[in-house]
Order: C-alpha cells, then structure tokens, then sequence
C-alpha cells in the first residue's frame, strides 16, 4: 500500500509528458540514458537527467550502472497500485452504470442512473 506522499510523487512523475514518453520506450525494455536523450532531442542531456530522477524518486525506474553506461528500467508496480486503487474501481462504477441505463432503454423506462 501506498502511502499518500508517494502517491503524491507517482502522479508528479506522471504529470509531465516527457516523463510519460520516457516511460513509454522503458516499456519495450531497459534504455540507456544516451538512447532517451536521443529519443527526446528537444530535451538536453541535463533536463533529461532531472527527469529520470524524478521517476525513480516516485519508484517508477529501476538505474543499473554498468561501466560508464546507466540503464533505466521500467517498475510498473507503482502504476499497477494506481490501477489497483484508482482506476479498476472506478471503470467498474462507470460499466455499472452504463449497464443500469442499458436495461432501462431497453426496458422503455426512464433512466434514472444513481
């Protein structure tokens, strides 16, 4: 579990679109940080450094130093308790309610959604 300062710093990291596409290329395996630095040009190396630490300060990356080389590597825990938390119970809501007006349509009767 979670405690809400670190739910805190996940949606921060979350919050930014770079950090969101960092993300994204850590998904289909383990980036140096010269490759995301190459994948981002509009960013310099210093400004793509202070991102990473923010993901990994909200526990969203994983650094191996290997030689001169740092690779970051994607935990997707963090997300997953987010989803676990946030988003699942939410979505159920939501189909449930969709469902009720659903059958109410169908049933000819006003749809009264509580």
């Amino acid at each position: 579990m979670m405690t809400e300062d670190q739910e805190d710093m996940l949606f921060k990291a979350l919050g930014h679109r770079a950090r969101r596409r960092m993300l994204d290329l850590m998904k289909e395996g383990p980036q140096t940080t010269g490759a995301l630095c190459e994948a981002l040009p509009e960013l310099d190396r210093c400004t793509v450094m202070q991102h990473l630490g923010v993901l990994e300060a909200a526990g969203l990356i994983i650094v191996e130093r290997q030689g001169r080389e740092r690779w970051n590597h994607l935990d997707a825990l963090p997300i997953h308790a987010v989803h676990e938390r946030w988003i699942g119970p939410y979505a159920a809501y939501a189909v449930s309610k969709l469902n009720q007006l659903k059958h109410a349509v169908e049933e000819g009767e006003s749809p009264r959604i509580r």
